[in-house]
């Protein structure tokens, strides 16, 4: 995907639509009308149908009988004026390319001069909705697929390379998007261990930051028994994956982020339901964001260092599988009591979050499809967030908050520490249905290491059971634009 700015006349800019944004506020959306068909004579009647009103997601197409380079004009409402976002023009240019339709290659926005929120935000936002909502996994399609979005212009009057740059840096978050979405789409017998550290080689060398795996016999050799013990099951070995970005200082602590990467998951032993198990190949969507991530930051060349850490697996019953009553010891040497093989995640995490020590970090965040206890806490909306230090939980919120990608912070009271002890191990592995999405941060946190820590649990947000504003049912790449925001910030 190609997104550039431009200056010039929106009628003289060659695409296959031109997008004009309009406001709801009266005057303002007079004014708007009147430029538009100055530019564009033969949208006189469109601009002047009762349908546009600028209410907020409403579009109005017409297509352009001047002399223009354009074939189709599309004019999408915004709503109230005062209270617009980059979220809501996020919103505003999906729909726009939505409404498009199949066949369109190119669509071209004209920059909002009167949007609130400044050229450069506003530019941003609106590549993001664009790129982001013309995504499509068509991977295993035989047919001939209808043409797909390739070129977003922004259009602008000022030549600024602050709002060129801005497009630039959204389009490159878009590319580490995708590729999360691309990877936790992928079918199980496509990507398993092996091919996702396959994938993750590929973005470190299209991006430049250094990729290690570590074989099973390196995993034996380290004793992380957490993600042996959930290996055991399958016939693909383990991979430990650990990627670095060095934009910062050569002394400068790492940022460390753990995805969780089981490829699929069936539930081991304590097997889960046949109904939408397949779903389960997006169980490593964590792992998807950590190297989706790791691939924006090092394109755009942040001053920072970050350490990604992904414990890849697959989840599988059989004869060797792992058994609930079993008692597996950890990298840190805790012991844990096995309760229930589907509650796999954590364990693999315990061992990725005690390695992480090894980097000195200034703080760690894991992001894991970790419980379906925070799916019916917080559905599809909003991820979980737990942590044990205030200013990293803040910095997460103040990302969210920015990119949308919402999060609810759940406590981690001590209370709840009952649930999960063992009458034989240090801890179990499970708590029962109460609370199961605390529980399940409580028992990681048996495994941090001297540095501050936070936890999301992107279980409902990472699997969207249909289309979104700007995702398509599946895989939704959330944590990409969140972490790469939280890292700017740094």
């Amino acid at each position: 995907m190609n997104a550039r700015y431009q200056v010039a006349a929106p009628s003289q800019v060659r695409s296959d639509v031109v997008v004009f944004f309009l406001p709801e506020a009266d005057q303002l959306r007079r004014e708007q009308q009147a430029s538009i068909q100055e530019q564009f004579p033969s949208a006189e009647a469109a601009l002047s149908s009762n349908e546009c009103t600028g209410k907020k997601g409403t579009v109005v197409a017409t297509y352009v009988a001047d002399r223009s380079r354009s074939k189709k004009l599309a004019i999408v409402g915004v709503g109230d004026h005062s209270m617009l976002t980059a979220e809501s023009f996020r919103r505003a240019a999906a729909t726009a390319v939505r409404r498009a339709g199949n066949g369109v290659a190119s669509i071209a926005f004209v920059l909002p001069e009167w949007s609130p929120l400044g050229a450069e935000l506003t530019a941003a936002a609106i590549v993001e909705g664009a790129v982001l909502g013309s995504y499509a996994f068509t991977r295993y399609k035989t047919s001939d697929s209808p043409k797909q979005l390739a070129d977003v212009t922004i259009v602008g009057t000022s030549r600024s390379r602050a709002v060129r740059a801005a497009i630039e840096h959204a389009a490159t978050i878009c590319e580490g998007v995708y590729i999360a979405r691309d990877l936790a789409n992928m079918p199980g017998n496509d990507l398993y261990p092996e091919t996702l550290a396959e994938h993750a080689r590929r973005a470190g060398k299209a991006a430049g930051f250094r990729v290690q795996v570590f074989d099973k016999r390196k995993i034996e050799s380290l004793k992380m028994g957490g993600l042996l013990a959930v290996n055991q099951g399958s016939q693909r070995p383990p991979v430990f994956i650990v990627m670095e970005w060095k934009g910062g200082g050569a002394n400068q602590r790492p940022i460390v982020l753990v995805g969780k990467g089981v490829t699929f998951d069936t539930g081991g032993i304590s097997i889960k339901p046949a109904d939408r198990m397949g779903e389960m190949k997006m169980d490593m969507h964590g792992a998807a964001t950590v190297i989706g991530t790791l691939y924006a930051v090092a394109k755009l060349r942040l001053p920072i260092n970050v350490v990604g850490l992904v414990p890849a697996t697959e989840n599988m019953p059989s004869g060797s599988a792992y058994r609930p009553g079993d008692i597996i010891t950890f990298m840190n040497g805790k012991t844990a009591e096995i309760d229930n093989t589907d509650a796999e995640g954590r364990l693999i995490l315990a061992d990725a979050l005690t390695y992480a020590e090894r980097f000195k970090p200034q703080a760690v965040v894991d992001i894991a499809t970790l419980t379906g206890a925070c799916v019916i806490a917080l559905g599809h909306v909003t991820s979980g967030l737990m942590g044990t230090d205030r200013a990293l939980l803040d910095r997460i919120k103040a990302a969210a908050d920015a990119t949308s990608e919402y999060v609810c912070e759940l406590p981690l009271h001590e209370d709840y520490l009952e649930q999960i002890k063992s009458d034989v191990a240090d801890v179990k592995n499970t708590g029962g249905r109460p609370a199961g999405a605390i529980t399940a941060a409580l028992f990681l946190k048996h495994f941090i290491g001297n540095y501050p820590w936070a936890h999301l649990d992107i279980a409902g947000t990472g699997m969207a059971p249909k289309d979104g504003p700007y995702w398509t049912k599946g895989a939704t790449g959330v944590g990409v634009r969140l972490f790469v925001e939280m890292l700017r910030r740094w």
